[in-house]
């Protein structure tokens, strides 16, 4: 089987559309949630432009251990309530940050990220983890971003 994804669109929401659908693809028929999240981190990674980090923070125990990723080595452990993820983990609501150093709190995990969005994975109403995705450029996630990165996470909540 191949796994050439090959995702290029001019506006947004053929971007996200044509992700999805990858992302469903690639995923498809496999039970397996740590592969199923590292393809998933692949893909997204490989596809969204100006990003520096894609990956899970899986929720273990009420606490959130870092999972499959793209990009710099990464915090292992994160408590519910702490940084970005942290947050998004506590009240269950995407949190799409434009200049992550005016967080209250925020995790610097790599010194390269000036901007975040994480997006709350759940399914029958338990918390799976968290899908994060850093930048380099401030302001980089609009709400259109948030839109598709949301589609992708109710797609991977199925599954993983």
């Amino acid at each position: 089987m191949t796994y050439d994804f090959k995702i290029a669109a001019a506006d947004k929401a053929t971007l996200y559309r044509d992700l999805a659908s990858a992302l469903e693809s690639l995923i498809s028929g496999e039970p397996d949630p740590i592969a199923n999240m590292a393809n998933a981190s692949a893909l997204i990674f490989e596809t969204l432009p100006d990003v520096n980090w894609v990956g899970f923070y899986r929720n273990v125990g009420g606490e959130l251990i870092v999972g499959p990723f793209q990009g710099r080595p990464a915090c292992i452990r994160i408590p519910f309530g702490s940084g970005v993820c942290g947050a998004a983990a506590a009240t269950r609501q995407v949190q799409r940050i434009e200049d992550v150093h005016a967080f209250p709190g925020h995790i610097a995990c790599d010194s390269a990220s000036n901007s975040e969005i994480v997006v709350p994975l759940i399914r029958d109403g338990d918390l799976i983890g968290v899908l994060d995705i850093d930048s380099p450029k401030t302001g980089r996630f609009s709400e259109e971003d948030e839109s598709g990165v949301v589609k992708l996470g109710e797609i991977l909540s199925r599954i993983l």
